[in-house]
């Protein structure tokens, strides 16, 4: 812990060869950040408010290894800052008011501004949260918080509003390259003593199994360049073999209750009802391979097959419905046979979402609108009984029966003021409905 005679939480300039690569090659300026350029770019909102040292509070949220604590670290720098930085699994409240009371005692002593990190800022409960608030507001210290969670939905809404949000992206491949490039070049902070030299085709491999995630490239790169053996040059040679051994099975990015799961089932469905069969199949096989719920995907197959098919081929509810209990029934890994079966076939079927968009509307009026009493004529007999003893005439309360009548159908007023929700599409087995509803509907009238 530092105190008022030695340099406070001071970012090192030199690096500590003991640490990972990962660590050593942690970005020192925004020039050298890989990927963001959606906030970093020259003009951006946050790049201007960085070199303009014009910000309170900030937090980051995005996948693992995306540079959201290098970016917190970067800013110190340029802003030429305190850092001191917390972790949300391990602090707690004394802790938090620890780091607050130097601050406090930098500025007034010093007039030395702190920015108060906080990893894993959704980790802290509401109350620990809250002791932020105050400091922050009489700008004690600067807050800057990271999460891989939606800090609209795991953040407290205080917090919040006293913030500026910035989503970070997984980082493109192309920008992973150049950050393994820098790192078998670099002789001060990365392997340029060890005289490794990488085939293209490995570094790309590192680069996009790493799933846009620098540091498990660059940890990847460490593994390889230093557990393969010189040859008779004294040169490592890393080959694309040596690549696929470092790196191993690909990790996917996938949080059970955070935005990739949300984003990747929502991907699924949407390629569903754009009829799209392999895009729908590769995002099924990232849930399946993230481990997801297999009954939570079941389960949108039964809703996508009436949503999104509908009418247009009934045959999909079955063949959702039969999915899940076979599911059920064989268990995983073969439960994905019958997934993959209800994937396609709800992809490839003509689609109709116009039950669900009729329901919508009749909803929508019984909400919004007067309610609408039974007809007598549709009512109990107990019923046609007390509308008789109220003056309705024998006629107005004479219900018709459709099997008396040929075809099973004769007009008759189901509705008061004839109301109309129902309008079927032209689409597979929905166009038959149209026919037979318009012949109907003519009739009526």
């Amino acid at each position: 812990m530092s105190d008022l005679f030695t340099t406070p939480a001071a970012l090192p300039n030199k690096p500590n060869l003991s640490e990972p690569l990962a660590a050593r090659m942690r970005p020192r300026s925004l020039e050298e950040v890989a990927g963001q350029q959606h906030i970093l770019a020259s003009g951006k909102l946050l790049r201007r408010a960085i070199e303009s040292d014009r910000f309170a509070s900030l937090i980051f949220y995005g996948p693992p290894g995306t540079g959201k604590t290098t970016l917190a670290s970067v800013i110190a720098r340029t802003t030429g800052s305190r850092f001191e930085s917390l972790n949300g699994v391990e602090s707690n409240v004394a802790e938090i008011r620890a780091k607050i009371d130097q601050a406090r005692t930098w500025r007034e002593l010093r007039g030395e501004t702190t920015i108060l990190f906080i990893d894993e800022i959704h980790r802290f409960n509401k109350a620990q949260q809250d002791v932020l608030l105050p400091h922050i507001e009489r700008g004690i210290v600067r807050f800057i918080g990271a999460t891989t969670h939606n800090p609209y939905f795991h953040v407290n809404s205080p917090l919040v509003s006293r913030s500026q949000i910035f989503q970070l992206e997984p980082v493109p491949v192309e920008d992973i390259i150049a950050v393994l490039e820098r790192a078998l070049a670099d002789h001060e902070r990365g392997l340029g003593e060890h005289q490794i030299q990488a085939e293209p085709e490995a570094l790309r491999h590192l680069a996009e199994k790493s799933d846009g995630d620098v540091r498990k490239a660059l940890s990847a790169l460490e593994l390889a360049g230093l557990t393969t053996p010189a040859d008779g040059d004294g040169i490592v040679r890393l080959t694309l073999a040596v690549a696929e051994e470092s790196i191993q099975r690909k990790a996917v990015v996938y949080d059970m209750d955070g935005d990739a799961h949300y984003d990747t089932a929502s991907a699924f469905i949407k390629s569903i009802r754009g009829s799209d069969p392999d895009a729908a199949l590769y995002w099924l096989a990232k849930m399946l391979h993230a481990g997801e719920d297999p009954r939570f995907i079941s389960r949108r197959l039964v809703i996508a097959a009436s949503e999104d098919i509908g009418l247009a081929d009934s045959n999909a509810l079955r063949v959702a419905l039969d999915a899940h209990g076979a599911l059920e029934f064989v268990g995983m890994p073969e439960g994905r046979i019958p997934l993959a079966h209800a994937t396609v076939y709800l992809s490839t079927a003509p689609k109709s979402n116009t039950a669900y968009a009729a329901l919508g509307r009749a909803m929508a009026d019984v909400e919004n609108g007067r309610t609408l009493a039974v007809p007598p004529h549709l009512r109990t007999q107990t019923r046609k009984k007390l509308a008789a003893a109220s003056g309705e005439t024998e006629e107005a309360m004479k219900y018709l029966y459709a099997h008396d009548y040929e075809g099973a159908y004769v007009p008759q007023a189901y509705l008061p003021e004839g109301r109309i929700y129902y309008q079927p599409g032209d689409q597979g087995s929905e166009k038959r409905i149209k026919e037979r509803l318009d012949f109907w509907r003519k009739s009526f009238c």
